[in-house]
């Protein structure tokens, strides 16, 4: 498969190197080291499909043409447009030309992120109660250095759609929603802290993001009846851990079973291999979950902005 990407920048550039020998060629308005300035320069027939690195507000335009033009699209989460609709037409349009639309969240592809989803679905932990994550890095001042990263919802949409597909990811949420507990601007224009919670319990989420932590940092606790589980740290900032406890009843020290795994970052590697083989297999777009987020995090973005406290 002939791959092309569009928008070298830090996301292009790791795109660039896990595509390998499909890689082709480069598009960048600004970047000289880009073979093209626009994607229409591109000749048709050189490529069968794009690698999506660029800003939100571009993003449906760009896959439109490409769809139109019966290219298969691997776009940088989020999937973000201010209409609905526009995602509706995307997924019809996709599955008219017969290609794929996929919206990229290389974290589905951590192994720990794969074993909690596994233990979910295995039912081992009984019903499940509350399930509480963190993701922070420390790149406010690198956002805040960028005039069209530190503006509107700021760290929302860029870690917190991560979270947001983590949830779909191993619960198979879709109709939740949520309430903004806090949104702080400690350093930047934008939110640089956020915290979310959901209205329901089914399980009940906690959902903590920050551009602060100036060691980058995930975390996760899932408590349920029978036990809990715990994932601390990603594979590319590692050594990450993965802990299941088995409840003792009525209390005590429960069974613990741990796995500590230090390696290279694998998912951008095996998220590429995930998109070929769509490709390839003539899989059918779904972008239902998209939509979910879109709306999601566009409610959730206006109540991020109005509830905001400057520091």
């Amino acid at each position: 498969m002939r791959i092309i990407v569009v928008g070298l920048g830090v996301q292009g550039y790791k795109r660039r190197e896990f595509a390998g020998f499909d890689y082709i060629a480069s598009v960048d308005p600004v970047n000289n080291e880009a073979n093209y300035k626009k994607i229409e320069d591109v000749p048709l027939l050189s490529y069968d499909a794009a690698l999506l690195c660029v800003p939100d507000e571009p993003k449906v335009e760009l896959i439109t043409y490409l769809l139109n033009n019966y290219k298969h699209v691997l776009v940088e989460k989020p999937l973000w447009s201010d209409s609905d609709q526009a995602i509706i037409n995307l997924e019809a349009l996709a599955l008219a030309k017969g290609v794929v639309c996929y919206t990229a969240y290389n974290h589905r592809f951590e192994p720990h992120f794969i074993k909690m989803r596994e233990l979910i679905a295995s039912k081992v932990l009984g019903k499940i109660y509350h399930c509480r994550m963190f993701y922070g890095n420390g790149t406010a001042r690198l956002v805040r250095q960028s005039v069209w990263r530190d503006q509107g919802a700021g760290v929302l949409p860029d870690l917190g759609s991560h979270l947001l597909d983590t949830a779909n990811f191993w619960f198979g949420i879709a109709e939740e929603k949520f309430s903004v507990i806090s949104s702080r601007c400690f350093e930047n224009n934008a939110p640089d802290h956020v915290v979310l919670a959901s209205q329901n319990i089914s399980p009940q989420l906690e959902m903590e993001m920050t551009l602060l932590s100036w060691r980058n940092h995930f975390t996760c606790d899932i408590f349920a009846e029978k036990g809990s589980a715990h994932i601390s740290s990603l594979c590319k900032w590692g050594p990450t851990t993965f802990i299941h406890r088995t409840r003792v009843l009525p209390s005590g020290r429960p069974k613990e079973e741990a796995i500590t795994l230090s390696q290279a970052d694998p998912t951008w590697v095996a998220e590429y291999k995930y998109f070929k083989k769509l490709c390839q297999s003539g899989h059918k777009t779904d972008l239902s979950v998209d939509l979910w987020l879109n709306k999601t995090l566009r409610a959730l973005s206006k109540n991020v902005i109005l509830d905001v406290v400057e520091c």
